[in-house]
């Protein structure tokens, strides 16, 4: 096992960003202070040798203009808040629209182009970086100073551990995510279509045009977003674009009901990927209620790492997460925390080749 530091780069307001990277077992996963970022994933492949599974940036300043939020950690609230508005307790809070007429990510600037603060430290099997944040009141226009936590670290039986946890002073609205984009036949190695896919979800929430849910929990069988089986992405992909699977945007992008969510805050199996060719497959558990499955529908001509180019499908993400528009859906799994309630949401990412 190792961890090691080094400067990743200078913002423009002097602040230096250090890039960590752990080691353990057979993975070697590296992180950014700005954004929380993964910003490379190297796994072993006993078909094809190593590769660096995670699409991404050589340099800071491709996170600083992280466009397609590769590889960060997202809040203070993950995914679309419809209508970039929510009531809390008889007031109305504003939000930065990002997206048409809705919330992305946590607003204009979010937690995903902040610097954070790692630690880095050893402990039993595994290395790990903890990040804190600060988010003061009315940031983005949330209520509430909140402090976020965040900690990654790799075990010597390659897995990597997320924990995502935040205190806030007022009641609000707090979901947490990790924004990679994986190919797990290597990074700028074609597309993501031919990954088998299987998700241990019965249900996906109904988005409107806008991907706002609609507020209700659809069953997945019959329909293209069935993947309680593994089998390849590519199998529902057409009828889940309308036929247009050129077309900028179209694709999936769908919030899932992981379906053991109420299981007492521990992990549960959430997602199952392989890479047919390479042999590699990811396995991930969560504790949070459910998975946004995005197969990289906006991605067009993006300038990656090593001299790639990433095109719409050159990478999927599996985000998991509470529901889109929770703050706005009583029906919803409740995502508003404050005193006496502590936000902590765990996933694990388990990786075999």
């Amino acid at each position: 096992m190792n961890i090691s530091a080094k400067s990743f780069g200078t913002l423009s307001d002097g602040r230096e960003a250090l890039l960590y990277t752990l080691e353990a077992g057979d993975l070697r996963l590296s992180i950014s202070e700005f954004g929380a970022a993964w910003t490379s994933l190297v796994v072993p492949s006993r078909r094809r040798g190593p590769a660096d599974i995670l699409l991404g940036f050589s340099t800071l300043e491709g996170y600083i203009h992280n466009g397609p939020s590769m590889g960060v950690t997202v809040g203070r609230f993950a995914n679309r808040i419809g209508g970039g508005a929510f009531s809390l307790d008889g007031k109305k809070y504003s939000l930065y629209k990002n997206d048409g007429d809705n919330t992305l990510h946590g607003g204009r600037v979010g937690f995903s182009r902040q610097l954070w603060k790692g630690e880095r430290y050893t402990e039993g099997s595994g290395v790990f970086v903890r990040f804190e944040l600060f988010s003061p009141d009315g940031d983005e226009g949330y209520p509430g100073n909140l402090r976020a936590a965040v900690t990654y670290g790799v075990d010597d039986c390659n897995r990597i551990k997320a924990l995502y946890e935040a205190r806030v002073d007022k009641r609000c609205p707090v979901n947490f995510t990790n924004h990679s984009y994986f190919n797990l036949a290597g990074e700028g190695r074609g597309n993501i279509l031919s990954h088998e896919l299987k998700l241990y979800a019965s249900h996906y929430l109904e988005p409107d045009a806008a991907l706002i849910p609609t507020g209700r929990l659809l069953p997945v069988e019959g329909s293209p977003l069935d993947f309680r089986s593994p089998r390849p992405i590519s199998g529902g992909y057409s009828a889940v674009c309308g036929g247009k699977t050129d077309a900028t945007g179209a694709g999936y992008d769908h919030c899932f009901a992981v379906d053991a969510r109420d299981a007492g805050g521990e992990c549960v199996p959430c997602a199952e990927i392989r890479e047919p060719e390479s042999g590699r497959s990811l396995r991930l558990d969560t504790t949070q209620p459910g998975v946004q499955f995005y197969s990289g529908n906006f991605l067009a001509g993006i300038p990656g790492k090593a001299g790639s180019v990433y095109a719409k499908n050159a990478g999927f993400c599996l985000e998991t997460q509470h529901f889109p528009d929770s703050p706005n859906r009583n029906e919803f799994p409740d995502a508003i925390f404050g005193p006496g309630r502590d936000y902590r949401e765990e996933s694990v990412f388990s990786l075999e080749f």
